[in-house]
Order: structure tokens, then sequence, then C-alpha cells
């Protein structure tokens, strides 16, 4: 699999708080405290719940601090966030935003991205997240969340496209900082890019990993998250940074709810599936105790169990 060759070497190893058009997005009373993970990253942390608790406040973002620019991971769930996000930014520095990564297309990563828009900021999500832009599924969630999230989502809201998207890799030099953004290809969502930080040795995992929170899995391929789980178990980092939860120094220990939790469902809907179970019976019958207790298994579980039922179906008919 040649987009997951880089994993391998890693075992050895206008700029004011608004610079849209609309300058006064709603105000969000939500803590928001930024956190160094090394010389050049920094992120702030949502809290683990589902997607429109704490103001929608529920993912992580980062950025890579240069001397010549800022490079943003991921831009929260709503433009007020967004906003807020960025007069953190402003609190550690005054050096212009130059590139925003997508870490993929879902409403709680990428929101924010129309607080960020600016004619120096460059927009870049992985290909296949054109997949959900031109669907109808982006729409559809934008009314929803037009409704759970009002007013911080609203009217005036608009879904920022990217200027460009990565195919496979690129690497790049910023202030004399080294970073690799890789797309992943589609695992949790229609296109999953990370953003490894080569100087600081810090990966930005986006939702490839969550961490004390039940993954958010829809109609994902979880055979190909997997496999990408798999070989991040690998690598050897200083720092991951998981779309969900708190950094970690132990990539190995990290991946391994969402790892264990994904291998789980296979397993258990495949069985199901090769004994031709129907899903309400198999999913009463199953011993869920190992997941219950983390935040967002009564909200996601149910469905992520269906989808994976439904999927290992069409994988029994390859």
């Amino acid at each position: 699999m040649p987009r997951f060759r880089w994993l391998l070497g890693l075992t050895t190893l206008a700029f004011g708080f608004q610079v849209s058009g609309n300058n006064h997005y709603p105000a969000v009373a939500v803590e928001m405290s930024v956190q160094q993970v090394s010389a050049h990253v920094y992120y702030v942390q949502g809290v683990s719940r589902v997607a429109t608790a704490n103001y929608g406040f529920v993912s992580n973002a980062a950025f890579v601090v240069t001397d010549e620019g800022v490079v943003v991971f991921d831009t929260l769930g709503t433009p007020s966030l967004g906003a807020m996000f960025i007069s953190k930014i402003r609190g550690i520095t005054d050096q212009p935003i130059l590139r925003v990564y997508n870490s993929h297309y879902h409403a709680d990563h990428f929101y924010g991205n129309e607080a960020f828009v600016g004619p120096n900021t460059e927009f870049i999500a992985p290909r296949g997240a054109e997949r959900y832009l031109t669907g109808e599924t982006a729409s559809q969630r934008l009314e929803e969340r037009k409704q759970s999230l009002h007013p911080w989502v609203n009217d005036s809201t608009r879904l920022i496209y990217p200027d460009r998207y990565l195919v496979s890799e690129e690497k790049f030099t910023l202030g004399g900082v080294g970073l690799r953004a890789v797309n992943l290809g589609s695992a949790h969502s229609d296109g999953d890019l990370i953003l490894y930080v080569e100087s600081d040795d810090v990966l930005l995992s986006g939702d490839i990993i969550f961490d004390n929170r039940i993954p958010f899995i829809g109609s994902t391929n979880t055979r190909e998250w997997l496999e990408i789980l798999a070989q991040l178990n690998e690598i050897n980092v200083k720092s991951v940074i998981p779309g969900h939860g708190s950094v970690s120094d132990n990539p190995q220990k990290i991946i391994q709810l969402t790892y264990q939790y994904l291998a789980f469902l296979r397993q258990i809907m495949s069985e199901a599936i090769a004994q031709w179970i129907p899903f309400d019976e198999v999913y009463e019958s199953t011993d869920w105790s190992a997941y219950m207790e983390y935040p967002a298994f009564i909200e996601a579980n149910r469905q992520n169990a269906y989808g994976v039922y439904l999927s290992m179906e069409e994988e029994s008919l390859e």
C-alpha cells in the first residue's frame, strides 16, 4: 500500500481575531485553553462527548508556529469556535496563518474554517472529501446543525471548500520546520489526512484515532481503518494528538481503544453474518461491558454496530 510507506520510516526514527467577511460571530461560553506539545506544536482539546455537546467544542484542533507563518490542523465545529481558536493562536504568535489542513470533512472539525478565510490562507483537504461536499450529506448536516447548534451555526454559516485536494502526500519546510501531510484514503471518512511535524516528531492524527471516547463509525470503511491503525502501531514518534482526547507520548497505547473497538465490532458482526443471525438479535446478545462506560457509547454504539453489520454483509459477497 503505497500511501502507508512513509509510516514505516517513522519506526526509525490578514491576521486579526477575525479575517472573514462576518466580523461578529455569536459569542460561545466555552473554556478553551492552549496546550503546548513541543517547540512548535500547540493544540486545544474539546470535551469527549457527542458532537453537539459543549456548544460543539468536542474535537481537537492544532497549530504549528514557525518563523514564517502558522499551519493549522482542523478548525473546530462552528465559526464561533473557529474565531475563538484564532484568538488563542494570536495569544501565542502574530505570524500569518498560511495553511489550514482539514483532517477530514465531518462538521465538528471543519465548520470553523469560515473564521479563517483570508487572502493569505490556503485550505487543503484530502482527496475524497469532495464526495462529502458535493453530496447530500453536507447540506443535510448543515441544516441539522442550524437547529442543534443555533445560533453558532445559522443561516449565515458557509461551508468552506478547499483550495486544493491532497492526493497522496506532500513534504515541505516552513520557517525551518519540516512537515509532511499524508492522505490515508477513505477510512474514518471519505478522505482522511494526517500531519506529521517532522522537526518536532509530533503526529496529528485527526479522527483516525479517538482517545477516551467511542469512535463515530457510520458508513466508514472499518477494514481500511484497521489497516491504517496497524501501520500506526509500528511508528515511533514523541507525541500523538488524536482527533478526540488527550495528547499522548505513547502511540501504541493511544490507538488501542479505537483499534480494539473496531476489531471487536467486525468480529461480532462477521460471525453474525456467517450464521445468518439478524442484527437486533446479535446486538442484544453481545456483551458490551468493555465499552459501556466510555463517552458517546449510548449515542453511537448501536448505530456503529449496525453500520459494521451492513458492511460485513457487503464484504461477505466479495
